[in-house]
């Protein structure tokens, strides 16, 4: 399982440091595509294992080819996909496409949530945390 967060830079070639902890559960091959948490204020990248990736693929296959809206979802997800290996220093590779549609220049945050990363820069991160906790103030 994925827990915690972790601060990283996104190198000059565009490579990214994986936490030790969670290589054994992402393995050597992490697919890499948008995030998918459906607002253009949220941007981040999701990665996950293979496995997981095939689990989603299974749901993915239920829905319904006339069902325009997930249909499109679905475009953006798999067009933007990319299987990513890690290198000997757990690091990988991000496609620049990647990098630019999240904002990823430097400091990033990684976020374990259960059987996926979500890779935030910094700044995003912090203000989208931000907004979570006086959310809930505000419910209180």
């Amino acid at each position: 399982m994925l827990i915690n967060s972790f601060e990283h830079n996104v190198d000059a070639k565009g490579r990214l440091f994986i936490p030790a902890k969670w290589r054994e559960d992402l393995g050597s091959t992490i697919i890499i595509t948008r995030g998918m948490l459906g607002k253009s204020d949220r941007r981040c990248l999701f990665g996950m294992s293979l496995t997981t990736w095939d689990m989603l693929l299974e749901r993915y296959n239920k829905i319904a080819m006339t069902d325009v809206k997930a249909q499109n979802a679905l475009r953006m997800t798999f067009a933007n996909a990319c299987d990513c290996e890690l290198d000997k220093q757990g690091r990988i590779l991000l496609p620049a496409e990647l990098r630019a549609y999240a904002g990823l220049e430097k400091d990033v945050t990684i976020i374990g949530n259960r059987n996926h990363a979500e890779i935030w820069a910094t700044e995003a991160w912090n203000e989208r945390r931000a907004a979570v906790t006086n959310a809930q103030r505000a419910e209180r």
